[in-house]
């Protein structure tokens, strides 16, 4: 189990890209992008159909693990307004949050949360704006200081890109901490990554599998900020 010490919190990392606040009973979700695939298709990109529901499985089966109380999305719960429109997407979050009725559910609005409209009522989903207090953390979608506390974030989807002695190339997702501010990989499904470059101090744990491992920063580079 790999922990680190923030904003005079215990988190715990966690393989399967969340993080766990053991004292709060609380699990931090980013980027869950719920529907993604669905709006690509939309547009008539072929992607890949039960994304949605294998995101919502593997938050269940944490959730399961943990004793998780709450779980706080920070951010972009859903990709897009046509994904609140789909009939299909719709069903199988209101199925999961069926089996999980007693679990609190809280949103940090996103950027795109901000054009998909908040989740439906019936889903029982709080929602609020940024910067979200818990103990010594503040809890946001976008990874920028704030007044009070240490911010967890998400928005960026990190990664880091790993060399091998053969020219071998890895692209892996991370978890980012700064001074005053750290960053979640992606949890979605079908979601990217976003290489970044970090500065001196910072601290990187990528993810492979069912391991999470510190990594050195000068092994990453930075790219333009995904929408």
């Amino acid at each position: 189990m790999t922990t680190i010490a923030v904003g005079g919190e215990t988190l715990v990392l966690l393989p399967e890209r969340a993080a766990w606040v053991p004292a709060h009973g609380t699990l931090l979700v980013a980027d869950a992008h719920i529907g993604k695939a669905v709006s690509f298709r939309g547009l008539g990109v072929p992607v890949p159909r039960g994304t949605t529901a294998a995101t919502l499985e593997a938050l269940g089966a944490l959730v399961a693990r943990l004793g998780a109380r709450r779980v706080v999305f920070l951010g972009d719960l859903l990709h897009s307004a046509r994904a609140r429109r789909a009939a299909g997407t719709l069903a199988v979050v209101e199925r999961w949050r069926a089996q999980h009725a007693s679990l609190q559910l809280v949103l940090v609005r996103g950027n795109h949360d901000a054009r998909a409209g908040d989740p439906p009522a019936r889903w029982g989903i709080d929602v609020v704006d940024a910067p979200l207090a818990l103990g010594g953390l503040r809890l946001s979608h976008h990874p920028q200081p704030a007044a009070g506390g240490y911010v967890l974030a998400g928005h960026l989807h990190p990664g880091v890109a790993l060399s091998g002695g053969a020219r071998d190339h890895l692209r892996l997702p991370c978890f980012w901490f700064g001074r005053s501010v750290g960053v979640l990989p992606a949890f979605g499904a079908f979601t990217g990554l976003m290489p970044v470059r970090a500065q001196a101090g910072d601290r990187l744990f990528a993810i492979a599998d069912d391991r999470v491992m510190e990594v050195p920063p000068p092994v990453v580079e930075r790219l333009a900020v995904p929408d």
